[in-house]
């Protein structure tokens, strides 16, 4: 059997300037149509692929858009109760990068993606449950988003290194949500 290289995407969600995107690529537990089937991604899809191997982050799935990579420490994934977080610490000075930023900070972007091939899935009717997944990349998109609920934050240097609860509370002082 072939298996052929899958990408999803969802809608952006900015809450405040910074040279740091974060978000959720994926979120758990949400059923959301893709062509003619419903998928939805199981909590732990992801953790096996996260302990192996390079993962990048691109724009619009280009490898020649390269943001960050795992193998480096500039792109950080993990798990948790809500779906699969990303991190880009602190995105290069590069024009692509300031043209991402200036995206982000207008709302112009159309979404997170995610490239993966499926390692295990399950088919009930029309309904696609994706229990392991092999992530390959996730991407900064301009197109529409096939998972609604994931999100993407630009964030500022002066946040970074704060808790979660104290990162949120300052997010929502400059007005974010």
């Amino acid at each position: 059997m072939t298996q052929t290289l899958e990408r999803r995407a969802a809608e952006l969600e900015i809450r405040a300037r910074g040279r740091t995107l974060e978000g959720y690529a994926a979120v758990f537990d949400q059923r959301t149509r893709i062509d003619d089937f419903d998928e939805v991604i199981l909590r732990g899809a992801f953790a096996d692929s996260l302990r192996e191997g390079d993962k990048l982050a691109l724009v619009d799935h280009d490898a020649s858009k390269l943001l960050a990579r795992t193998r480096n420490g500039s792109l950080k994934l993990a798990e948790d109760t809500r779906g699969l977080h990303f991190e880009i610490a602190a995105l290069p000075k590069t024009s692509l990068a300031d043209d991402v930023l200036a995206l982000a900070d207008a709302g112009s972007l159309g979404g997170a993606s995610f490239g993966f091939m499926v390692k295990r899935d399950a088919w009930q009717g029309s309904l696609r449950t994706l229990e392991a997944i092999d992530l390959r990349e996730i991407s900064i998109v301009n197109a529409w988003p096939a998972y609604p609920q994931t999100t993407v934050t630009a964030r500022s240097a002066a946040l970074a290194g704060r808790s979660d609860l104290a990162r949120r509370i300052s997010l929502l002082e400059l007005g974010g949500r």
